[in-house]
């Protein structure tokens, strides 16, 4: 016969034995490097809103479904309303990759210490921007740069008053040119994004404008613009212009070895599979490239020329 202390002692073991049992079976699968440094908190990205909303969205939304395959973390896109909004949020650390322009690009980087520019597309390593002109201006094609003296007395408009190709570039060409924003009729316009600049000159509203030539050429492909009304006058000389930029926090959240995992991933699209090709034509590129701070050494002095980088 079992003594009552025996009784309790084997009962004490069985109950010892059973919480060590349910121990195991709810004890949690070992975390990936990814989910313990949290990332359950999405990627966000974002892009300076160079053209149509509707775009974009589109772009973004299958962009971000292929960051998130690859990379095995949550990717979300954020439109913002403008480009500064676009500089602001990246600052803020609400946006962690954003698809800047030139000048964007290194007002952001110059916020927010550790910041890189990671890819660019192969075409923006020579980037162009073109001025048009409304067929009732009486302007024919430039030769050279000299000729944009011709503008003066005229009426123009550019796009945003952050845009690369748009304002920027543009503006510096102008300059080099001897024409000042004072020679034109009126005041320059902003125009907000390159689409608005085409039909605010298509139009009739301004005489001239300025802006992205792939942009351009795009509308052109899509038989969006009329050709009777508004048509290219001159093309820029070459200069470096958008790319990816990403925000050092997302390895503190991701991991060691993140910023390389996304800049991979970026490089990995591939014309040859279609998903990844219909990422590539929403970006009008062939392929990314990788980038680097240092090109965009010219786009900061005359943003600093200009008065738009402090």
């Amino acid at each position: 016969m079992l003594t009552l202390r025996t009784r309790l002692f084997s009962g004490l073991l069985s109950l010892s034995v059973l919480a060590g049992g349910l121990t195991a079976c709810t004890q949690p699968e070992p975390a990936t490097d990814n989910e313990s440094a949290g990332s359950s908190e999405p990627l966000t990205l974002g892009a300076i809103p160079d053209q149509d909303p509707e775009k974009l969205q589109r772009l973004n939304a299958l962009l971000a479904d292929y960051l998130e395959a690859e990379l095995a973390v949550p990717v979300e896109y954020k439109p913002v309303t403008d480009y500064a909004a676009a500089v602001t949020a990246f600052k803020v650390g609400d946006l962690d990759l954003v698809w800047f322009g030139g000048l964007t690009g290194v007002q952001a980087r110059l916020q927010v210490e550790g910041a890189q520019a990671l890819v660019q597309r192969d075409i923006d390593e020579q980037f162009h921007s073109v001025f048009i002109a409304n067929e009732n201006a009486g302007l024919s094609a430039l030769d050279n740069l000299g000729e944009l003296s011709t503008l003066k007395g005229k009426s123009l408009t550019f796009g945003s008053e952050s845009s690369t190709s748009g304002r920027l570039m543009p503006q510096y060409f102008l300059q080099q040119a001897g024409v000042e924003l004072s020679d034109f009729r009126g005041e320059v316009g902003f125009s907000g994004n390159h689409d608005a600049t085409i039909k605010l000159v298509e139009a009739g509203t301004y005489e001239i404008g300025a802006l992205n030539q792939q942009v351009w050429e795009d509308r052109l492909a899509e038989g969006a613009i009329d050709t009777n009304k508004v048509s290219v006058i001159w093309q820029t000389p070459a200069y470096y212009d958008y790319h990816w930029v990403v925000n050092p926090a997302v390895e503190t959240r991701y991991g060691e070895g993140f910023v390389e995992e996304v800049q991979a991933a970026l490089l990995a699209l591939d014309p040859a599979v279609p998903e990844e090709k219909a990422i590539l034509d929403l970006f009008g590129a062939e392929k990314f490239i990788a980038t680097e701070n240092s090109n965009y050494e010219q786009i900061e002095a005359v943003g600093r020329e200009i008065g738009k980088v402090q």
